[in-house]
Parts: C-alpha cells; sequence; structure tokens
C-alpha cells in the first residue's frame, strides 16, 4: 500500500512539474492552471492517505 502511495505521489508530482514547465516554454497559462489544478489534487491525496493511516492506527487494524 505504501509502495503504491508513494508511485502515485511521485508521478502526479512529475506530471505538475512537466506541465509547468510546458506553460513555461508555451507561455500559456491554462497550463500553469492545470499544473495547480494537478497539484492541489496531490495535495489532497496524501491528506486523504495520512487521514487513512491514522484512523487506522487509533483503530488498532
Amino acid at each position: 500500500m505504501m509502495l503504491g502511495f508513494r508511485l502515485f505521489f511521485g508521478l502526479l508530482l512529475l506530471l505538475a512539474l512537466a506541465l509547468l514547465v510546458t506553460g513555461w516554454v508555451k507561455r500559456d497559462p491554462r497550463w500553469h492552471r492545470l499544473a495547480g489544478k494537478v497539484l492541489l489534487w496531490t495535495v489532497v491525496a496524501a491528506f486523504g492517505f495520512f487521514a487513512v493511516l491514522i484512523v487506522e492506527r487509533l483503530l488498532g487494524g
């Protein structure tokens, strides 16, 4: 489970970085907005993952 999350999280971060670079190269702000959305959902996914870990720890699972 941890390896899968790390892979997913890393790929989302790389995608956000690639979108930012694309925005800089093309000078198109929509790529920056898309990168911001991907980064936002990456942070949401991380919070969700750690919330599940905390709940599992509290419930003794």
